[in-house]
């Protein structure tokens, strides 16, 4: 019987016990959740529940409490996240002069709009070399701005209206110059510029990519499916541009009736159709069915160089980093920074004073020419690629030096890509429209030249991996196409009997 007393007596001691120990405990995690509600209201968001040994239903079970006891914390809490919510949406909707102000300072090239009021002014009262120069630089910020706003319009629309979008107006000034120069039957300007934009972009601009890249890094990747689609693409326009020049050359034509030259007509606006229909399926194959292949980051590339371990690991841990700091930046969604309306006020503007400023910049050039004493091939080959695409080469020189040769290859090979399957048809066949003759023939040397380099960019980029020399090689040969082009004649572009005008030397009788 004192046995049992006493078991009980242990039994009610041990129950009193635990009690005590479940109380300390209780009161415990109540002060901890107190102190945890207090470091929030005073910003300390690194505060942690588990930091403090309390599990998440505690937390959630001592906030609730300690805010019905506090309404002020409460209010407080209520406060900061409307507040969050008010600056959130304030960044989805940029106003007029936010809007305004981030378009006009985000790139350097803007101080140049300067130029644009002088441009105008010099057309009516200055001469023609001061007409050229000034026009000349005042568009190279507006296509600067054209490309900006396009990709802020795209932002607002699906991937498919946004490509298209970024297809038309990313090519806008090459399209805007090119359609004047043809109004004024400057065909040989027109075709010039053509080669010129694709030869300046495949040799000039992923040359500099990949020297300049291959200057920080040993040796650089990309996707080398997605470059060379584009490089096939590319060597299916040249091809086209050959068959004009094969046909002229194989038949020994010496046009010297209407029906003989219209057959190269037909032949360049039959293949312009089906050059615009491949590019379309391209857009189609890009966009749609194997949007994931462009979205797919290049392989790693293995260093083949007599180096030591220790300084392979580096490049690994190196590597790593910026892997990791490129994946932070991807994160990062882009959100549009003008409102639709000051976009397409913007844009509407931009388009207006480009075209001004072209117009006033073709009518010099002829006058140009006789006074600096060189050719139009010069001109419309070397000089004015650079006025649409000089931001461009800038954007893709500065993204391969940080390491991102699948954009730098997709603005300069992709650029090459859209003038010959997009923006050389299309000037064919504005030119059928408007009555004059723009075909798809180039003189022999000018195709061989866009074959050779073709062929040098498709067998540098098949390997995945680019380095310093290879840039190098690229861009000496664009010198040397320069220099020959500096002193190569203009083609005769004549008219012949039948009124018909092709342009360059098709009405010369070969040899």
């Amino acid at each position: 019987m004192q046995k049992m007393e006493s078991r009980s007596d242990i039994s009610s001691s041990f129950t009193s016990t635990t009690q005590q120990q479940s109380n300390i405990i209780g009161d415990l995690a109540t002060s901890k959740t107190e102190m945890y509600e207090e470091k929030i209201q005073q910003g300390d968001s690194a505060m942690d529940p588990s930091t403090l040994g309390l599990p998440n239903h505690h937390h959630h079970d001592s906030s609730d409490q300690h805010e019905h006891d506090n309404p002020d914390a409460s209010s407080t809490k209520s406060t900061a996240t409307q507040q969050n919510q008010q600056d959130g949406a304030e960044r989805k909707k940029p106003t007029f002069k936010s809007g305004f102000y981030a378009i006009m300072t985000g790139s350097w090239l803007n101080v140049l709009l300067i130029f644009i009021p002088f441009g105008i002014v010099s057309h009516f009262f200055w001469g023609p070399t001061a007409t050229f120069v000034l026009n000349f630089i005042a568009i190279i910020p507006l296509a600067k701005l054209l490309g900006d706003v396009t990709e802020d319009i795209a932002l607002r629309t699906g991937e498919v209206v946004g490509g298209l979008l970024n297809a038309t107006f990313g090519n806008a000034v090459e399209l805007i110059v090119s359609i004047i120069a043809l109004s004024q039957n400057l065909v040989v300007i027109v075709q010039s510029s053509m080669l010129g934009s694709i030869l300046s972009n495949l040799l000039l601009v992923l040359g500099m990519c990949f020297w300049l890249g291959g200057y920080r890094y040993k040796e650089q990747v990309f996707n080398v499916t997605v470059a060379q689609t584009s490089a096939g693409l590319l060597f299916l326009a040249t091809s086209s541009l050959l068959m004009p020049a094969a046909f002229y050359g194989s038949t020994l034509y010496t046009v010297s009736s209407a029906a003989e030259v219209h057959d190269i007509l037909a032949i360049s606006r039959a293949t312009s159709i089906l050059l615009l229909v491949i590019y379309a399926s391209y857009l189609f194959f890009q966009l749609r069915t194997h949007k994931q292949l462009f979205l797919a980051p290049p392989p790693e590339a293995f260093h083949f160089s007599r180096r030591t371990t220790r300084s392979r690991i580096n490049d690994a841990e190196r590597s790593s980093t910026l892997t990791e700091n490129e994946e932070e930046e991807e994160e990062e969604e882009e959100e549009p920074v003008m409102s639709g309306l000051l976009a397409g006020i913007m844009l509407f503007m931009i388009t207006v004073f480009v075209a001004i400023c072209a117009e006033f910049l073709v009518s010099a050039i002829e006058a140009v020419v006789e006074q600096w004493n060189i050719s139009e091939t010069f001109v419309g080959l070397i000089l004015l690629p650079i006025i649409g695409s000089a931001a461009e080469h800038v954007t893709a020189v500065s993204v391969a030096y940080k390491n991102k040769m699948d954009l730098a290859l997709g603005v300069a090979v992709g650029s090459s890509m859209q003038i010959a399957l997009l923006v050389t048809p299309i000037m064919v066949i504005i030119g059928w429209g408007i009555g004059v003759n723009m075909s798809l023939y180039f003189n022999m040397y000018e195709t061989a030249i866009m074959f050779i380099a073709v062929v040098m960019v498709n067998y540098l980029i098949m390997d995945g991996r680019s380095n310093w020399l290879e840039g190098l090689m690229l861009c000496i040969v664009y010198l040397i196409v320069a220099i020959s082009f500096f002193y190569y004649p203009d083609a005769a572009a004549n008219d012949l009997d039948t009124g018909v005008t092709l342009g360059n030397n098709l009405s010369i009788t070969p040899h």
